[in-house]
C-alpha cells in the first residue's frame, strides 16, 4: 500500500540545536554579563557535560538523584521540562543565578535552531506528492513558532507534542494521535526519527519507521532525502529501516 502520511520528529531530525558555546554566548550577552573567552569556553564545557543544553548532546555524567525520576518523565508537562533542564543546568555555577532559566528560555526562541539542509526540501516534496505531513515530539514548549520562522510551518498538517497530551514517546498513544489527526492509518504512515527508542515506538501501532542520524546540520547534508525514495516505492514497511540513531540522553 502507498504511503500516506508521515511523521517526523523535531529535534536531531528536522532541526538542530545550536552549539552549546552558541547557546551560553547568546544569554550572556543579552544579559549583558561579562565573561573571559576562557572561561566562557570552559563553562559551556561543563554545561555540554552535564547535558543541560535540550537538544544537544547527551550528558556524560550520572545525573543527580533527585533528577533521575523526574528526568524520566520530563517531556510530559512544561512545568516538568523546564525543571529538569534547569536542574541540570544548575549543575554548574553561572555568574548569575537568573541565567539557568534565561539558558532555558534561549533554547525555545527559533533563532536557536537550524533546520537541516534538506528539511524545506524533502517536505515541500511530500506536500507536492500529497503525501500528510505531522510532526510528533517529546517536548516541553510549543515548537510551532520555530517552524513558521523558518518557513516549514506550511508543509506541517499537525503537530503532536508530548506535553500537550501528557504522553510520551514511545507510547504508542501519541503516534496514534498523530495518525488521526493527519486522517492517515498507522500502516500507511512512516515515522522519521533520530532515536531507536523513542521514535521506534512507531512500529507497535504498524507505522514504518525510518532512523536518520542526530548529527550537525553541515555533517547530515541530506539524511532526509532518503525519505523520498521510500515513500516512492509505495510498500508498507514491515521493518525497521534506515541509518544507525544512538539513544539520545540529553535531548528533547
Amino acid at each position: 500500500m502507498a504511503i500516506k502520511g508521515v511523521l517526523f520528529d523535531f529535534s536531531g531530525t528536522l532541526f538542530r540545536i545550536e552549539s552549546t558555546e552558541s547557546w551560553l554566548r547568546a544569554v550572556l550577552t543579552a544579559a549583558e554579563v561579562p565573561l573571559s573567552e576562557p572561561e566562557l569556553i570552559r563553562t559551556a564545557g561543563e554545561l555540554e557535560s552535564v547535558g543541560a543544553l535540550p537538544g544537544g548532546a547527551p550528558t556524560s555524567r550520572p545525573l543527580p538523584a533527585h533528577l533521575a525520576e523526574l528526568w524520566e518523565v520530563r517531556d510530559r508537562s512544561a512545568a516538568q521540562h523546564r525543571a529538569a533542564y534547569t536542574g541540570i543546568a544548575r549543575q554548574v555555577p553561572l555568574p548569575d543565578p537568573r541565567l539557568h532559566d534565561a539558558l532555558y528560555d534561549r533554547h525555545m526562541a527559533p533563532a536557536a535552531w537550524s533546520p537541516y539542509p534538506d528539511a524545506a526540501e524533502v517536505l515541500g516534496a511530500l506536500r507536492e506528492r500529497g503525501v500528510a505531513v505531522g510532526v510528533v515530539s517529546n517536548i516541553g514548549w510549543d515548537l510551532r513558532p520555530v517552524f513558521r520562522e523558518h518557513g516549514l510551518a506550511p508543509h506541517v498538517g499537525a503537530y503532536v507534542l508530548s506535553y500537550e497530551h501528557g504522553i510520551q514517546k514511545p507510547d504508542t498513544r501519541l503516534f496514534a494521535l498523530a495518525c488521526e489527526a493527519l486522517g492517515v492509518a498507522p500502516q500507511d504512515t512512516l515515522m522519521v526519527g533520530d532515536d531507536r527508542r523513542a521514535d521506534g515506538g512507531a512500529a507497535a501501532l504498524g507505522c514504518g519507521v525510518h532512523f536518520v542520524d542526530h548529527l550537525p546540520a553541515p555533517e547530515r547534508p541530506d539524511g532526509l532525502r532518503p525519505v523520498l525514495e521510500l515513500v516512492g516505492q509505495g510498500a508498507s514497511f514491515g521493518s525497521k529501516s534506515g541509518s544507525r540513531a544512538d539513544r539520545p540522553g540529553g535531548r528533547l
